[in-house]
């Protein structure tokens, strides 16, 4: 199967927004992982004062998770699936929380300016075409000492882990999309895990990305092994060009 890329795959989850919820909510864990994602941030006091990233917002359940952990923070949701923002700005959220209709790769040109304290993003890396330079962008988004949490479908490398999340995708997953006319985007689902990085690969990237403190934590249950918290910091000072932004 040839993975679904940029405009085919914000098509297929504007297709899919109208179940999607509906799909999460048969994945045991999917939002109390989430909120362990964002406490894995390590903020403090509700979040005031703070100004989050959240890329890939989708229909808005790591917003709700970072709103639920850090409900003071101000939080700026961005997507790249009409569909998708739709559903989640359609939700019920405080004033400090806005809505951003984006591609990863062109936040500036959507009006997204750092600095950010902290950048999450969730289940976005694995279906970008090049991840690295949006974790460049990322990494001048953040001011210094920002912080970056990624929660992310990474296998560990072991068969067992890979043979779980096949077996778990054809078994429940796919059949159930497919009754739902969403076929292409969850073997898409499947097929993105199986190819992008395993979990000490995407920490090695990254490194190479310029981020440090980077650590890897493996969430609980079916999904152990399969996905995993990455946590990280930008530790340098802003560039000249990052201060005239």
């Amino acid at each position: 199967m040839t993975l679904l890329r940029d405009q085919d795959l914000a098509v297929a989850f504007d297709h899919a927004a109208r179940s999607y919820d509906a799909m999460v909510a048969v994945n045991p864990g999917y939002h109390s992982h989430l909120r362990r994602s964002v406490r894995r941030l390590g903020f403090t006091g509700g979040g005031r004062g703070l100004r989050i990233l959240d890329l890939g917002c989708g229909t808005g359940a790591s917003t709700a998770a970072l709103h639920t952990v850090l409900p003071d923070a101000a939080i700026t949701a961005v997507d790249a699936s009409a569909g998708m923002l739709r559903r989640a700005a359609a939700k019920p959220w405080p004033s400090h929380v806005s809505f951003v209709h984006a591609p990863a790769e062109r936040l500036a040109e959507a009006g997204v300016r750092g600095p950010f304290d902290a950048v999450f993003a969730a289940y976005l890396f694995r279906n970008l075409s090049d991840p690295d330079p949006v974790l460049g962008a990322v990494h001048r988004l953040l001011a210094p000492y920002g912080r970056l949490g990624v929660h992310e479908y990474t296998l560990s490398g072991h068969r067992l882990d890979r043979a779980v999340w096949t077996l778990v995708c054809r078994g429940l997953v796919q059949p159930l999309a497919g009754a739902l006319g969403d076929g292409d985007l969850y073997r898409h689902l499947w097929r993105s895990v199986v190819d992008f990085d395993t979990a000490d690969r995407f920490a090695a990237r990254l490194r190479t990305a310029g981020f440090d403190a980077v650590r890897a934590l493996p969430l609980p249950g079916w999904q152990t092994g399969i996905t995993h918290t990455f946590v990280a910091r930008r530790t340098d000072a802003p560039t000249e060009t990052e201060e005239a932004r």
